[in-house]
């Protein structure tokens, strides 16, 4: 005798999912992030003066999310991208933003893209 009781499952219906996308606006320096194709938030950028090593410097200034979208993440996967732009750019960062700085104390993994 089984112990185990069969129960039907109602079908669930699928989960949309918003797309999201991160632009880099070089003419206005900031990366944007778009949500099913509505501007939601930025993260201004600014080109410091020379190199270090083989990449620029670059400090990243104010992070900015539409107060109908904040509270659900979206500062951070505009931080990560841009971070991980930086990283593929070659770029040395410094955080500016204090949205950057908090986002940086709790993700390691980017500290290396900060200039000392």
């Amino acid at each position: 005798m089984s112990h185990i009781i069969s129960r039907r499952v109602a079908a669930v219906a699928p989960v949309e999912r918003p797309v999201v996308r991160i632009e880099d606006d070089v003419d206005h320096s900031r990366f944007d992030l778009f949500v099913d194709d509505e501007l939601v938030g930025i993260l201004g950028y600014r080109f410091g003066d020379g190199c270090v090593g083989d990449g620029s410097v670059v400090a990243l200034m104010h992070t900015v999310v539409k107060a109908e979208y904040g509270d659900r993440g979206w500062a951070g996967v505009l931080v990560r991208a841009s971070l991980n732009t930086a990283r593929d750019r070659r770029w040395r960062i410094v955080p500016i933003c204090t949205y950057v700085r908090r986002y940086l104390a709790e993700h390691e993994e980017f500290l290396d893209l900060v200039v000392e």
